[in-house]
C-alpha cells in the first residue's frame, strides 16, 4: 500500500514569455492506493496528474509531504534506499515509442531487466528467455512474432503492450498507467484497458490510471476510487461510480459536462455546468481555484479556500463551500 500525505510539488518557470513565473504542480495532495486496488487520477491538462504519477513512480522529488510505502516513509530514506521501494511501482508510459528503445528487439529489451530479476532470485540464464515469452503471451502477444523485431515493426497498441511486459519483469506491486492508451489507435484501445484490468485481477497488483478521459477512468477503475485535480488540488474524491453518477463539486460537474452527446440516443444533462472563463493560472488566487470560472461561486468563495469534507456519504469527500448534487451527465432521449 502507498498513501501520500500533503504532497506538493512547485516548479520554476524560465524564459522569457512565462517571466520565470513558479508553478504549483500540487498543492498538498493526499492519496491512499490499497494493495491490489484501483486509484484513478483525472483533470484537465495541467492539473499536476502526471506530476503525481511521476512522483508515485519514484521519478520525481516532492518537495513537501510524505509518501509512505508498505508503512516505512521515503523521507527518512536516502535516494539509494527508496530505490528497492520504487521499483516495485512501475510507469506505463504515455507513448510507447519513446518509451521503448529503437536500437534493441523486443527481447533485448526484456531480457535486460529479467537478467537482473534472475541475478537477484538465483535463477539460471534460461529462466529469463521462459519468462520474457511467457510475460509476452501474458500481454497477448505471440513471443514467436515480436521477439526478434524492432519497435518500429509493430503496431502502437503491440507497442504498448511490450511496455507493459516490459513493467511487469520485476514482479511490481503496483502499475502506473498515464494516459496509457491516448497514443494508439481507437480500436486498441479498450483491448488495452482490459488488459490492465486482467493484469490487476490474476496477479493482484495495484493500479493507479492517469487520465482526462473520464469513460477510461469509469471502465479501468470501476471498483475503485477516483480523484479530481484541479490546478494541483483535490476538489473531490470517493467510489468511482459514486463521483460520476452523483458529482457535488462544479469543477467535476464541468469536466462531466463536457463529454459528447450521442445525439438522437441521449441529451445533455439537465443541469449541465459550463465554467464562466477559460482557465487563466497568472492571477494568484487567496480563495477557492476554481471561483473565478464558477457560476455558482460567493464572497466568501473568493476570500477563502475551501477544504476537502464529507458529504452525506463519509466516503465521498469535496472541497467547495455550495457543494451539490446536479444531474450533468447525458441521459436517454426521450422517443
Amino acid at each position: 500500500m502507498i498513501t501520500g500525505t500533503g504532497v506538493t510539488k512547485t516548479y520554476k518557470q524560465r524564459g522569457d514569455v512565462l517571466g520565470g513565473r513558479t508553478v504549483q504542480a500540487l498543492r498538498g495532495v493526499d492519496f491512499t492506493v490499497r494493495k491490489g486496488g484501483a486509484v484513478s487520477f483525472i483533470g484537465e491538462s495541467g492539473c499536476g496528474k502526471t506530476t503525481l504519477g511521476r512522483i508515485i513512480a519514484g521519478l520525481e522529488t516532492y518537495d513537501s509531504g510524505e509518501i509512505v510505502i508498505n508503512g516505512v516513509p521515503m523521507s527518512a530514506l536516502r535516494p539509494r534506499r527508496r530505490q528497492p521501494y520504487f521499483r516495485r511501482i512501475q510507469l506505463i508510459h504515455q507513448d510507447p515509442y519513446s518509451a521503448l528503445n529503437p536500437t534493441r528487439t523486443i527481447h533485448q529489451t526484456l531480457r535486460a531487466p529479467l537478467t537482473l530479476r534472475a541475478r537477484q532470485t538465483r535463477r539460471s540464464d534460461a529462466w529469463v528467455d521462459d519468462r520474457a515469452e511467457e510475460l509476452l503471451s501474458l500481454v497477448g502477444i505471440d513471443p514467436g512474432y515480436v521477439l526478434g523485431r524492432y519497435p518500429h515493426q509493430l503496431s502502437g497498441g503491440m507497442r504498448q503492450r511490450v511496455v507493459i511486459a516490459r513493467a511487469l519483469t520485476v514482479d511490481p506491486e503496483m502499475l502506473v498507467a498515464d494516459e496509457s492508451v491516448s497514443m494508439i489507435d481507437v480500436s486498441m484501445r479498450l483491448s488495452v484497458l482490459a488488459l490492465l484490468k486482467d493484469l490487476r485481477e490474476r496477479l493482484g497488483v495495484s493500479l493507479v490510471f492517469i487520465t482526462h478521459d473520464i469513460a477510461t477512468a469509469r471502465y479501468v477503475g470501476e471498483d475503485g476510487e477516483l480523484y479530481v485535480l484541479y490546478r494541483g488540488q483535490v476538489v473531490e474524491r470517493g467510489g468511482t461510480e459514486q463521483v460520476i453518477s452523483a458529482p457535488e463539486h462544479p469543477y467535476t460537474q464541468s469536466l462531466l459536462s463536457a463529454i459528447p452527446v450521442l445525439h438522437g440516443l441521449e441529451q445533455p444533462g439537465p443541469e449541465r455546468v459550463v465554467p464562466t472563463e477559460a482557465l487563466d493560472e497568472r492571477h494568484p488566487d487567496a480563495g477557492c481555484l476554481f471561483a473565478r470560472r464558477c457560476p455558482f461561486r460567493t464572497e466568501r468563495c473568493e476570500a477563502e479556500r475551501p477544504a476537502l469534507r464529507r458529504g452525506a456519504d463519509a466516503s465521498h469527500e469535496r472541497a467547495c463551500f455550495h457543494a451539490q448534487r446536479r444531474s450533468v451527465i447525458p441521459v436517454e432521449a426521450v422517443a
